[in-house]
């Protein structure tokens, strides 16, 4: 058979569009994509945190065009950049249909952090990731949408677990050049520059584009030579530094970001502050009108009119607050702008405007100038009405204004490559039932342009399919989930022999047993999620782990705050009980925390726990992103999972109540753990038929994807904001 080689004109636009791929995370989600940047150089995917551009750094134009001479690989190359090209030039999405209006004037969503993928590290925790999340749902649904955040050059800090199993932090340098960045320029071809007022200094940033298929995230960076160093300090890290530090970051985002978009000549129809920190936005908001002539009462109302705020936390330290003379320090300039005294700007950030002795709530004033507000879950908005009550004191608990959505995940970008081309294979198969085993799917998914995968696997229908033994047998699944454990404890094998002063304890290629109920606990280390809690019945774990019969064992990853030294102990704890305790082998910690590593566990483990102290979990998303995968969570009943449960698809620890008196509630739920492992999980894991099958532990795993992955998502999450908020003006 003869073969043609590809003229250098075609390979030129080949690599022209592979690295114009590269500097779009869409690749994050879609497995077709990341496997040809990864055949590119196996090692630099693997070292370099999974950094398509990075990949193309590594390899030479020459052996680009080299490689791209064998025709399967060309083939392989092409296609995904048709899928890609499909991607973005949708004309039939979910948002053209629904909301046309926000094409040109978008929401403009402001966070302090957004976590898209392990590659770009400037999220902490939770709040970043649901972030990233929403960005990707809204080019997935086509929203008109813009997210504005800040670039942390250093990024969230890298852990490492010393030799007295304390936490230590370190930070690299982010190199744009390396990333999927692209600089903002200006009409000249330089880079865009912008400024803010903090303190009396004019504060000069620059702007970088993350392209997150079809919409953009701008990350302001205010690391330029007009700067004075402590200025130009600003944007180094991910909540570093002081309340000074905090302040001037926040005025960064909020009035910077408002004036980027002005920059940009952008109007957006609805301006989304993602939790109190980009608040000050609300400020410039006003300043423009009153600039334009208008009354402060009028600039107020109209400046709430644009405006939605969503509420995270029930935890009081969640909430920034800063004082009188912080305020004063960090916004003399912009308290003369908006021709307000010192008082009467206070006064905007406390629930008394009067009571001088309360300090500057940047969540109160989001509330105040917001036309809309909501919770992140029904329990949260409960607790939230209840925790802001005295913002509007004329109404009962029940009719103050805040609402709920509760969170989701980006379903196909959490879901592991190898269960997404599973699922893929199995609905491919079920749909054409005459197609080779195991071939190429990608002609199908070409003929039904109206059913991309995306749309399919966020669909009802196909997770119902799930509860159909046709469809997938017990077998089947049962051959998976040893599939992904055996994926999780060899991942884990690797991590942990990195480690070489450990090596003196445990022979880690025998480390962890790929048949024993393997249980997940991985998030931030805040005191109130509790995660030693598994360990305070100890000698009665010692027992429930040694039994042979019914092998346990845990997995516990997460990262403490540089300064949350009780965050620290919880994990120098489990470290220590992980290395010279009878739970030694039955128990590891997996260092450096990150969306990789997220997405390993959620993947391999059995059982997803968690123990928050209730009501402090506002929603939590980690458990969400487990039930495409066929874990199955184990969960206080706070935040979502209290709306997700229903009796069939995972354990619950204890009832739909707590006790006022901490000390009560967590013996309590400790008691309720145990009683939960014992007499419901393990039972379930391990009765087994005379074919070694766990025949009513699969059938909760079937329930938890017919009841829980199409509902928890961000797909779901993303419309209901656009329905309810982004659209309304109520």
């Amino acid at each position: 058979m003869s073969t043609t080689a590809l003229s250098p004109e075609e390979l030129t636009k080949l690599i022209a569009d592979l690295n114009r791929l590269a500097h779009n995370i869409w690749w994050t989600w879609n497995q077709g994509a990341q496997e040809i940047f990864q055949d590119l150089s196996p090692r630099c995917w693997q070292n370099l945190y999974h950094n398509a551009v990075a990949v193309l750094h590594e390899v030479s134009d020459y052996e680009l065009r080299v490689r791209l001479q064998d025709q399967e690989f060309a083939r392989r190359v092409r296609q995904v950049l048709h899928d890609f090209e499909a991607y973005m030039s949708d004309q039939e999405s979910w948002g053209r249909q629904n909301a046309p209006e926000l094409i040109h004037n978008p929401v403009a969503y402001f966070s302090a952090e957004f976590g898209f993928h392990e590659t770009l590290p400037i999220a902490a925790g939770g709040l970043g990731i649901l972030a990233g999340d929403h960005a990707k749902s809204a080019s997935d649904l086509d929203i008109g949408f813009i997210g504005i955040s800040l670039f942390y050059r250093e990024g969230y800090f890298q852990q490492q677990i010393n030799q007295d199993n304390w936490q230590v932090e370190y930070y690299t340098l982010l190199n744009p050049q390396n990333l999927p960045l692209e600089p903002v320029l200006d009409a000249k071809g330089l880079p865009l520059v912008c400024a803010v007022e903090i303190e009396l200094t004019d504060v000069y940033f620059q702007v970088w584009r993350v392209n997150v298929g079809r919409r953009a995230v701008y990350l302001l960076d205010a690391d330029r030579p007009e700067n004075p160093p402590h200025l130009r300090d600003l944007t180094r890290r991910v909540y570093g530094g002081d309340n000074t530090m905090r302040i001037m970051q926040e005025v960064l985002l909020g009035i910077g970001g408002v004036r980027l978009l002005r920059a940009l000549g952008v109007q957006p129809s609805v301006f989304h502050m993602n939790e109190g920190h980009a608040a000050f936005l609300t400020l410039e908001l006003m300043r423009e009108k009153l600039a334009a002539g208008i009354s402060l009462s009028e600039a107020m109302a109209k400046t709430k009119a644009q405006c939605i705020f969503t509420t995270h936390t029930p935890v009081e330290a969640g909430h920034d607050r800063f004082s009188r003379d912080l305020i004063g320090y960090a916004m003399r300039k912009i308290a003369t702008q908006l021709k307000l005294s010192l008082d009467d700007l206070m006064g905007l950030g406390r629930i008394d405007p009067k009571n001088d002795a309360e300090s500057f709530c940047m969540t109160v004033l989001g509330l105040k100038l917001s036309r809309a507000a909501n919770a992140v879950s029904e329990l949260h908005g409960q607790v939230s009405r209840q925790m802001w009550r005295a913002l509007w004191p004329d109404k009962p608990v029940d009719q103050v204004p805040i609402g709920h959505i509760t969170n989701g995940i980006h379903l196909t970008g959490w879901m592991k490559g190898p269960v997404r081309k599973y699922w893929q294979r199995k609905l491919f198969s079920a749909s054409t039932p005459s197609s080779p085993s195991g071939g190429e799917t990608t002609a199908f998914w070409r003929s039904t342009p109206s059913m991309p995968l995306e749309k399919e696997f966020n669909s009802t229908a196909f997770w119902q399919k799930m509860a159909d033994p046709g469809f997938i047998s017990d077998e089947e699944l049962w051959a998976l989930r040893y599939k992904l454990r055996r994926e999780l404890i060899e991942f884990a094998r690797r991590r942990l022999g990195l480690r070489q002063f450990q090596s003196d304890f445990i022979a880690y290629d025998l480390l962890l047993d790929p048949d024993a109920l393997t249980i997940g606990f991985a998030r931030r280390f805040a005191t109130y999620k509790r995660a030693p809690l598994v360990f305070d019945q100890f000698e009665n774990m010692v027992k429930l782990i040694k039994d042979r019969r019914r092998p346990v064992q845990f997995i516990f990853a997460g990262k403490a705050h540089p300064r949350d030294d009780d965050g620290k102990r919880f994990i120098q704890r489990i470290v220590h009980l992980s290395k010279y305790s009878d739970l030694k082998s039955h128990l590891v910690f997996i260092e450096n925390y990150d969306i990789h590593v997220a997405r390993q566990m959620v993947s391999g483990c059995d059982v997803w726990l968690n123990n928050p102290r209730r009501p402090l979990e506002a929603s939590g998303t980690s458990g969400q992103k487990a039930g495409c995968h066929g874990c199955l969570n184990l969960s206080i009943l706070d935040g979502w999972w209290r709306e997700g449960f229903d009796g069939t698809n995972g354990f619950a620890i204890g009832a739909d109540n707590h006790p006022s008196s901490i000390e009560e509630q967590d013996l309590q739920d400790s008691a309720n753990l145990f009683r939960a492992l014992t007499e419901h999980v393990l039972p379930a894991f391990f009765n087994r038929d005379e074919h070694g099958i766990p025949r009513q532990w699969l059938q909760m795993v079937r329930r938890a994807m017919v009841t829980l992955v199409p509902q928890y998502n961000t797909w779901r999450m993303v419309q209901e904001y656009t329905k309810k908020y982004y659209l309304s003006k109520a």
